[in-house]
């Protein structure tokens, strides 16, 4: 079976089972119909972030009492996210362990998901639920609460019994496959921004969905990387913009211009660069700081062996690759070594 059938296979058979009826187990129709307005929205920002969806859905349903909350109809926030010395967007006032307390409020329900996936990424200390698989919703579920997510002591256990009464690890397999949504993205904007998720009209998938669009070789999302040099990795590097010489920079930063192509792995041809871009000045190391790499839309491997810090014949060589291949949006990669014979965690075009 190839990659992309297996991805199209697991997605038909996860949508499924996430939208049939549990005969086994007393449900809400409230928390399904949830979960089937949102679904997608956790699975774009698991791709954009790495915030698993399983978590991320279980968290909204719990926070949000599934789309049906005061704090929800008032703000669209759907995780109950405080306002904070640093928000400076609208706000409301919610009693909630304390009477009148701030709360961040969003223009969409949209807006909540992609804040909710920033707070958790750019806080220090979340970084470490990261270094985790990102199945392993018990890890994460347990670390939020060490990490002083919520002041419930039961609320590891709560978010863990919605993922698995209603199946929720499923779609972070769904997010893994590649999947990218059963909507053009103007519907995901139209369905994000409805007032509730009886609201939103999703249309049925296709039993032999079309193959998703070429992709391109674009980030996901600008990173705002500081000037002059830096480190990746430990690695001394520089962010430089298109149209820099690189036999300028090598002269610059006193390193050989032969050197400098072969760390960042460049063809020896080339001079001013087509785009923006992270140079190393030093040989990159052969492990990662992280295990993994969510690979997320538009990126290559190049770009990532950049990104991480990390040689490009080690990243190939961890994830048994060749130059040519190109990783599929959703896909994990290894960073630190390859991977136990038979692992599903990496699925590739060639």
């Amino acid at each position: 079976m190839t990659a992309m059938n297996y991805g199209y296979g697991l997605m038909t058979a996860l949508l499924l089972s996430i939208s049939g009826t549990r005969a086994q187990q007393p449900v809400n129709p409230d928390v399904l119909g949830y979960i089937e307005a949102f679904r997608d929205a956790a699975v774009l920002e698991m791709q954009r972030t790495g915030v698993p969806a399983s978590v991320k859905l279980a968290q909204a349903i719990l926070e949000s009492e599934a789309g049906k909350s005061d704090l929800v109809t008032r703000s669209n926030n759907h995780f109950g996210i405080k306002c904070k010395s640093t928000w400076t967007g609208e706000k409301v006032y919610h009693n909630d362990d304390e009477q009148g307390e701030c709360f961040r409020k969003y223009a969409s329900a949209g807006d909540s998901y992609r804040d909710h996936s920033d707070f958790l990424r750019t806080q220090p200390r979340y970084a470490f639920l990261f270094e985790l698989e990102p199945t392993d919703y018990k890890g994460w579920a347990y670390g939020l609460k060490k990490a002083g997510y919520a002041t419930n002591p039961r609320y590891p256990e709560i978010v863990i019994r919605y993922i698995e009464q209603y199946r929720l690890n499923d779609v972070t397999l769904l997010a893994m496959s590649g999947y990218e949504g059963r909507q053009s993205t103007d519907m995901r904007d139209v369905a994000l921004s409805a007032k509730g998720p009886q609201e939103v009209k999703i249309p049925a998938i296709p039993p032999n969905p079309a193959p998703p669009a070429p992709i391109t070789e674009t980030r996901s999302a600008p990173v705002d990387y500081p000037d002059g040099a830096f480190r990746i990795n430990a690695t001394k590097v520089v962010y430089a913009s298109a149209g820099t010489s690189l036999l300028a920079m090598a002269e610059k930063h006193r390193v050989r211009l032969g050197l400098l192509l072969d760390i960042n792995d460049l063809d020896g041809q080339q001079d001013i660069l087509g785009h923006d871009q992270l140079i190393f000045l030093q040989r990159k190391r052969k492990q990662g700081v992280n295990d993994h790499h969510l690979v997320r839309p538009g990126e290559t491997l190049h770009g990532i062996a950049q990104e991480e810090g990390i040689r490009l014949e080690s990243l190939l060589e961890y994830n048994n690759l060749t130059r040519s291949s190109n990783p599929q949006t959703g896909s994990m990669l290894n960073l630190q070594g390859a991977s136990p014979k038979g692992s599903v965690m990496n699925i590739f075009k060639k």
